[in-house]
This record gives C-alpha cells, sequence and structure tokens, in this order.
C-alpha cells in the first residue's frame, strides 16, 4: 500500500514537471511578443503592476539589514552542487525525469524572474520616457558637455576640500549613504515624477568580497527586490553605485538608463559628496566617450581636471586592479551575453547612449 501512494506521488510529480517543461517553452515564445511590444510593457508592466510588486518586495524585505537575496543566491548554488554530486554518485540513474525536473524548475524561475522584475528590460527607452531626442551628438557637443561637467566637478572638489590638490575622502558609513540616497530620490521626484522611490533602502552585499573579485559595484536581486551595493568600493563613488542599483528597483533594468538615473538622483542630492560623485561618474563618461573620438582633444580637457581629482580616479583603478583575476573577463563576458539576451545590445558598453543622455539633459547650458 505504501508502495502505491509513493509510485501516485512520483507520477504526479513527474507530470507537474513535465507541464512546468511545457510551459517554459510557451513563455520563451510569449517573451518574442513582448519584446516587439515595449508600449504595453511600459503602460500595463511598468507603470503598472511593478510599482506595486517592487513596493510590497520593499515593504516585506526593506526593513531587514542584510540581504535575504544573497542567501537565496547561496541556497541555489548550494542545491544545485549537491544536485550534481547526487547525480554523478548514482551513475546517471533516472537521468532523464532528472532533466526535466530542472527544466521544471527553470521554468518557475525564469516565470518569477520576468515577472518579478526582468520585463522591465522591454519598457520604452529612458529618453522617449523624458522626451529627449536621441539624434547623433557632434564631437563639438561632446566637447562642451566634457568641459562643462569638468568645470562643475573642480567646482564641488574645491569647496569639500578647498585645495585643488587634496584627495576627497568621503566620512559616511555605507548605511549612512543608503539613508541618504532616498533624499536625492525625494527631490528628483518633484521635477520627475516617474523616478519616485519608496520604502526601504539599498543594502551592502553579503557577498562583497565575491563581487570585488569578479568586477561588480553592485546588482539587484530581481527575485527579492533588493538592491546590493559591493561595501568594498572606494566610498567617493559609493553614492552613485547606491543610486544606480536603487534605479534598478523603482524599475529601469537597462544599465545605461540605471546608470543615467543614477547620476541625476545623485546630483539631485542636498549633500556635496553625492554632487561630487554624481559629477565624477559623469565626466568620466564623458571623457571616456571623448578619448575614443579625439584622443588630442581628451588630454586638452583631461589636463584641466584638478590633481586631487585625478588622485581620486587613480585610486579607484588601483582598486579595481589589486583584484583583478583570470576569472573576471569570464564573468564579465557571460553578464554581457545575458545583457544581450534581454534587449540590451550594447552590452556593458554603454558609454554612448549615457553621454546621449547627459547631452540632452544640460542641452541649455552647453
Amino acid at each position: 500500500m505504501q508502495n502505491s501512494y509513493v509510485f501516485l506521488q512520483d507520477m504526479k510529480l513527474q507530470k507537474r514537471n513535465i507541464y512546468l517543461t511545457i510551459f517554459l517553452g510557451i513563455q520563451i515564445l510569449l517573451m518574442r511578443w513582448i519584446e516587439a511590444n515595449p508600449s504595453f510593457v511600459e503602460n500595463y508592466y511598468s507603470n503598472g503592476i511593478y510599482i506595486y510588486i517592487s513596493s510590497l518586495l520593499r515593504i516585506f524585505l526593506g526593513w531587514i539589514p542584510f540581504s535575504i537575496g544573497d542567501l537565496l543566491i547561496l541556497f541555489f548554488v548550494m542545491y544545485a552542487l549537491r544536485f550534481i554530486y547526487k547525480l554523478f554518485k548514482s551513475r546517471f540513474k533516472n537521468f532523464i525525469p532528472k532533466l526535466i525536473g530542472v527544466t521544471a524548475f527553470v521554468s518557475v524561475l525564469y516565470f518569477c524572474f520576468y515577472l518579478f522584475w526582468g520585463l522591465n528590460y522591454y519598457r520604452e527607452p529612458l529618453s522617449k520616457n523624458l522626451g529627449y531626442e536621441t539624434t547623433k551628438y557632434s564631437n563639438e557637443q561632446l566637447i562642451n558637455l566634457s568641459n562643462h561637467l569638468v568645470l562643475k566637478l573642480n567646482e564641488t572638489h574645491i569647496k569639500i576640500t578647498k585645495s585643488d590638490s587634496l584627495l576627497v575622502l568621503n566620512p559616511y558609513s555605507q548605511i549612512e549613504m543608503y539613508n541618504l540616497a532616498r533624499n536625492g530620490y525625494d527631490n528628483l521626484a518633484e521635477d520627475f515624477p516617474q523616478f519616485k522611490y519608496q520604502y526601504g533602502t539599498a543594502k551592502s552585499s553579503l557577498m562583497s568580497l565575491i563581487q570585488s573579485y569578479n568586477g561588480t559595484s553592485g546588482y539587484l536581486n530581481p527575485l527579492t527586490g533588493e538592491a546590493q551595493v559591493n561595501s568594498r568600493i572606494p566610498k567617493t563613488g559609493y553614492p552613485t553605485t547606491t543610486c544606480h542599483e536603487m534605479a534598478h528597483q523603482i524599475g529601469f533594468a537597462a544599465e545605461n538608463e540605471a546608470n543615467f538615473v543614477g547620476f541625476l538622483a545623485s546630483l539631485y542630492n542636498d549633500d556635496i559628496y553625492f554632487k561630487y560623485a554624481s559629477y565624477r561618474m559623469a565626466t568620466r563618461y564623458a571623457i571616456f566617450e571623448l578619448y575614443k573620438r579625439d584622443p588630442e582633444k581628451y588630454w586638452e580637457v583631461y589636463k584641466t581636471i584638478h590633481s586631487g581629482i585625478i588622485k581620486d580616479f587613480r585610486a579607484s583603478s588601483n582598486f579595481w586592479k589589486a583584484y583583478e583575476n583570470p576569472f573576471e573577463p569570464i564573468v564579465k563576458k557571460g553578464y554581457n551575453a545575458y545583457l544581450k539576451s534581454n534587449k540590451q545590445q550594447q552590452g556593458v558598453d554603454s558609454y554612448n547612449y549615457v553621454v546621449d543622455l547627459l547631452i540632452n539633459y544640460y542641452k541649455e547650458e552647453i
């Protein structure tokens, strides 16, 4: 009798797994339709159901001081290792049913990923959201933008250090910066209601050491809605990284768009260290793009940057160099492929689009 019950339960489990595997194929086909209809995603998901999903996740998990998402990843990794070990130990016994079980799990994960956050990859471009024209910008516009940002960066640097040769030392703890970041979003929402941020804050990642070795400053866990920041990164860039991950939380999935929103949220912050971080990030985007177009002009602009800021740039570069390893390029290639599979054709190389948004934002001033 007991054996019959176990057999029936196994049959039910296998039938469920087959249904879920078929559902995975249906989901993939459905995503092709969604990809071709960004206005549908924008209106009914990003500005509709996602607002409630993300808010609920931050209400339930935002108050917890550590990352539930990091623990979830650790659980998945441990479970996967256990599964592989048992598979080899059994010499691949019942391999087909187990394989179907894996695809059934992937089907559930795939569904949750896109429902809880991933559909934001297919929303309308941020430039359209802001009413910006994304025509190809000229070298003159790029040079004007670079000079303007360097001027603003130098001014902010002097306000903090009172000297053009001193390094900026951010006095805040990580937790203080997470709370301060909320103020920037509150100010930003007064001019741009679409960037309203409610409930919770970003968190320090429990995997900060691993993130340092794989070359990442932070990430958003799509299943828990938590924004995790690598707590080891230099503090001068911490505000923009925090605001970048918070931009992901409110539905801006594309890396380049989250960078621009992170810049705005830091710029709108009343705190001088956040403003410095915003100009610091924007300047790097502009001058790196200028270097690709006109190296000679790049060096002209570069020489106008305060020596204290150059020290800051070098300190950041030295931080990442200390963690370089053979696996980092592999991780970046994998993430690049992931981005391209979600309609981000530029992958991690998004300087051009961010500069385009910056030129539109500073259009009247430059």
